[in-house]
């Protein structure tokens, strides 16, 4: 039988809401891993910052990262958020970051920024500093993926029968209240009529039955009935995540089985990618190939990672069955392999490594 996920995204729980979730950790681990490869990079050799700048540099790093991704979320995938403003705190959709909503192609845009403007204040050269981060950005994105997966969240696409390690994701039944014709995906597209599938769940998790089956019929038409199903439905997710063996077994009736997508890009945005990097930054390099390189082989990595990862349900898929994420990674693929040319083809001296040669470049070195 196929698993139904059942992670608790807190580590501890205070109250409904508040605690220390998985996915804050990986952001904060991702952070101190991050500082700890720069210092280690910036003490071997000549480098373009010294290792009593770096945390300095990280702190920037971490703003760009937070503001970028947040953004950029905005903009490529909900830009309603730009424009929702209310009389409560904190008065601007893009600020209420509690929510969720984070998009790495904005995290990406954000540190480049950050690395322009702590370049531009120290008078240092920026790409080096970009060689620098992306090492650590590499574990970082491995242990937000990890998170993704904990949380339950940015699921797979359905794969085929007797997949191994296919994973039934209760969020999906968040999939089910959608109707939005225009942006329909496959797999959903009965949309409401899928819904009368979570009774028995809610029944073992003690919700009236009844009432919720009156609401269902209303979703299509009334807009109190579509946020009472969803407050069923996040019920019935923390019963299955606190240990309600009754509402698990009937969710494995009714779920899909797919990808673990979260584990697939954990493994090439993370795991590939600072391999890579990290191989090919053993000999000296110019600077700013080491990071071109890392964008351009991130590029390549999502697209692919994409493939089996569930488009978001209010965009769907756009032109030639691609993704948004798909169409973004295209766009840094084509800047990136740019920037790969220019940086490698520039006059420029070599930065010394971790290899023989980088050693014995810094032993030359006065």
């Amino acid at each position: 039988s196929v698993w139904v996920h059942n992670l608790d995204p807190f580590l501890v729980q205070f109250t409904q809401s508040v605690g220390i979730r998985w996915y804050g950790l990986a952001y904060l681990t991702g952070f101190i891993a991050a500082g700890a490869i720069m210092m280690f990079l910036a003490k071997r050799g000549r480098r373009a910052i010294k290792a009593d700048m770096v945390t300095d540099y990280i702190t920037y790093c971490v703003l760009g990262v937070m503001i970028g991704g947040r953004f950029g979320y905005a903009l490529f995938y909900s830009p309603d958020l730009l424009t929702d403003f209310s009389g409560s705190f904190p008065f601007w959709g893009v600020l209420r970051v509690w929510e969720g909503g984070m998009a790495s192609h904005g995290g990406i845009i954000g540190v480049f920024v950050a690395g322009l403007l702590f370049a531009k204040r120290h008078k240092l050269d920026w790409r080096h500093l970009g060689d620098l981060v992306v090492l650590g950005g590499s574990v970082g994105i491995f242990l937000g993926r990890i998170a993704n997966f904990i949380n339950g969240e940015l699921f797979g696409r359905p794969s085929p029968a007797g997949w191994p390690f296919a994973v039934k994701f209760p969020g999906e039944m968040f999939l089910w209240l959608k109707h939005d014709k225009e942006k329909i995906i496959s797999d959903v597209a009965a949309g409401p009529d899928l819904l009368p599938k979570i009774v028995e769940a809610a029944r073992a998790c003690g919700i009236d039955v009844n009432q919720l089956n009156s609401w269902i019929a209303q979703v299509r038409s009334n807009q109190g009935a579509r946020y009472y199903i969803q407050n069923a439905i996040n019920t019935i997710i923390e019963q299955v995540q606190n240990g309600n063996n009754a509402a698990q077994a009937a969710l494995g009736q009714v779920l899909t089985p797919r990808y673990p997508s979260q584990l697939y890009e954990a493994a090439l945005e993370g795991l590939l990618t600072f391999a890579i990097a990290f191989w090919f930054w053993r000999k000296p390099r110019k600077p700013g190939v080491v990071g071109s390189l890392w964008l351009t082989v991130y590029a390549v990595v999502r697209i692919i990672g994409e493939h089996f990862r569930m488009p978001d349900a209010e965009i769907g898929f756009q032109m030639f069955g691609l993704t948004r994420g798909q169409w973004l990674s295209i766009g840094q693929l084509v800047i990136c392999s740019g920037l790969l040319w220019y940086t490698a083809t520039r006059k420029s001296p070599v930065i010394s490594g971790w290899g023989p040669e980088a050693q014995a470049l810094r032993d030359r070195e006065p």
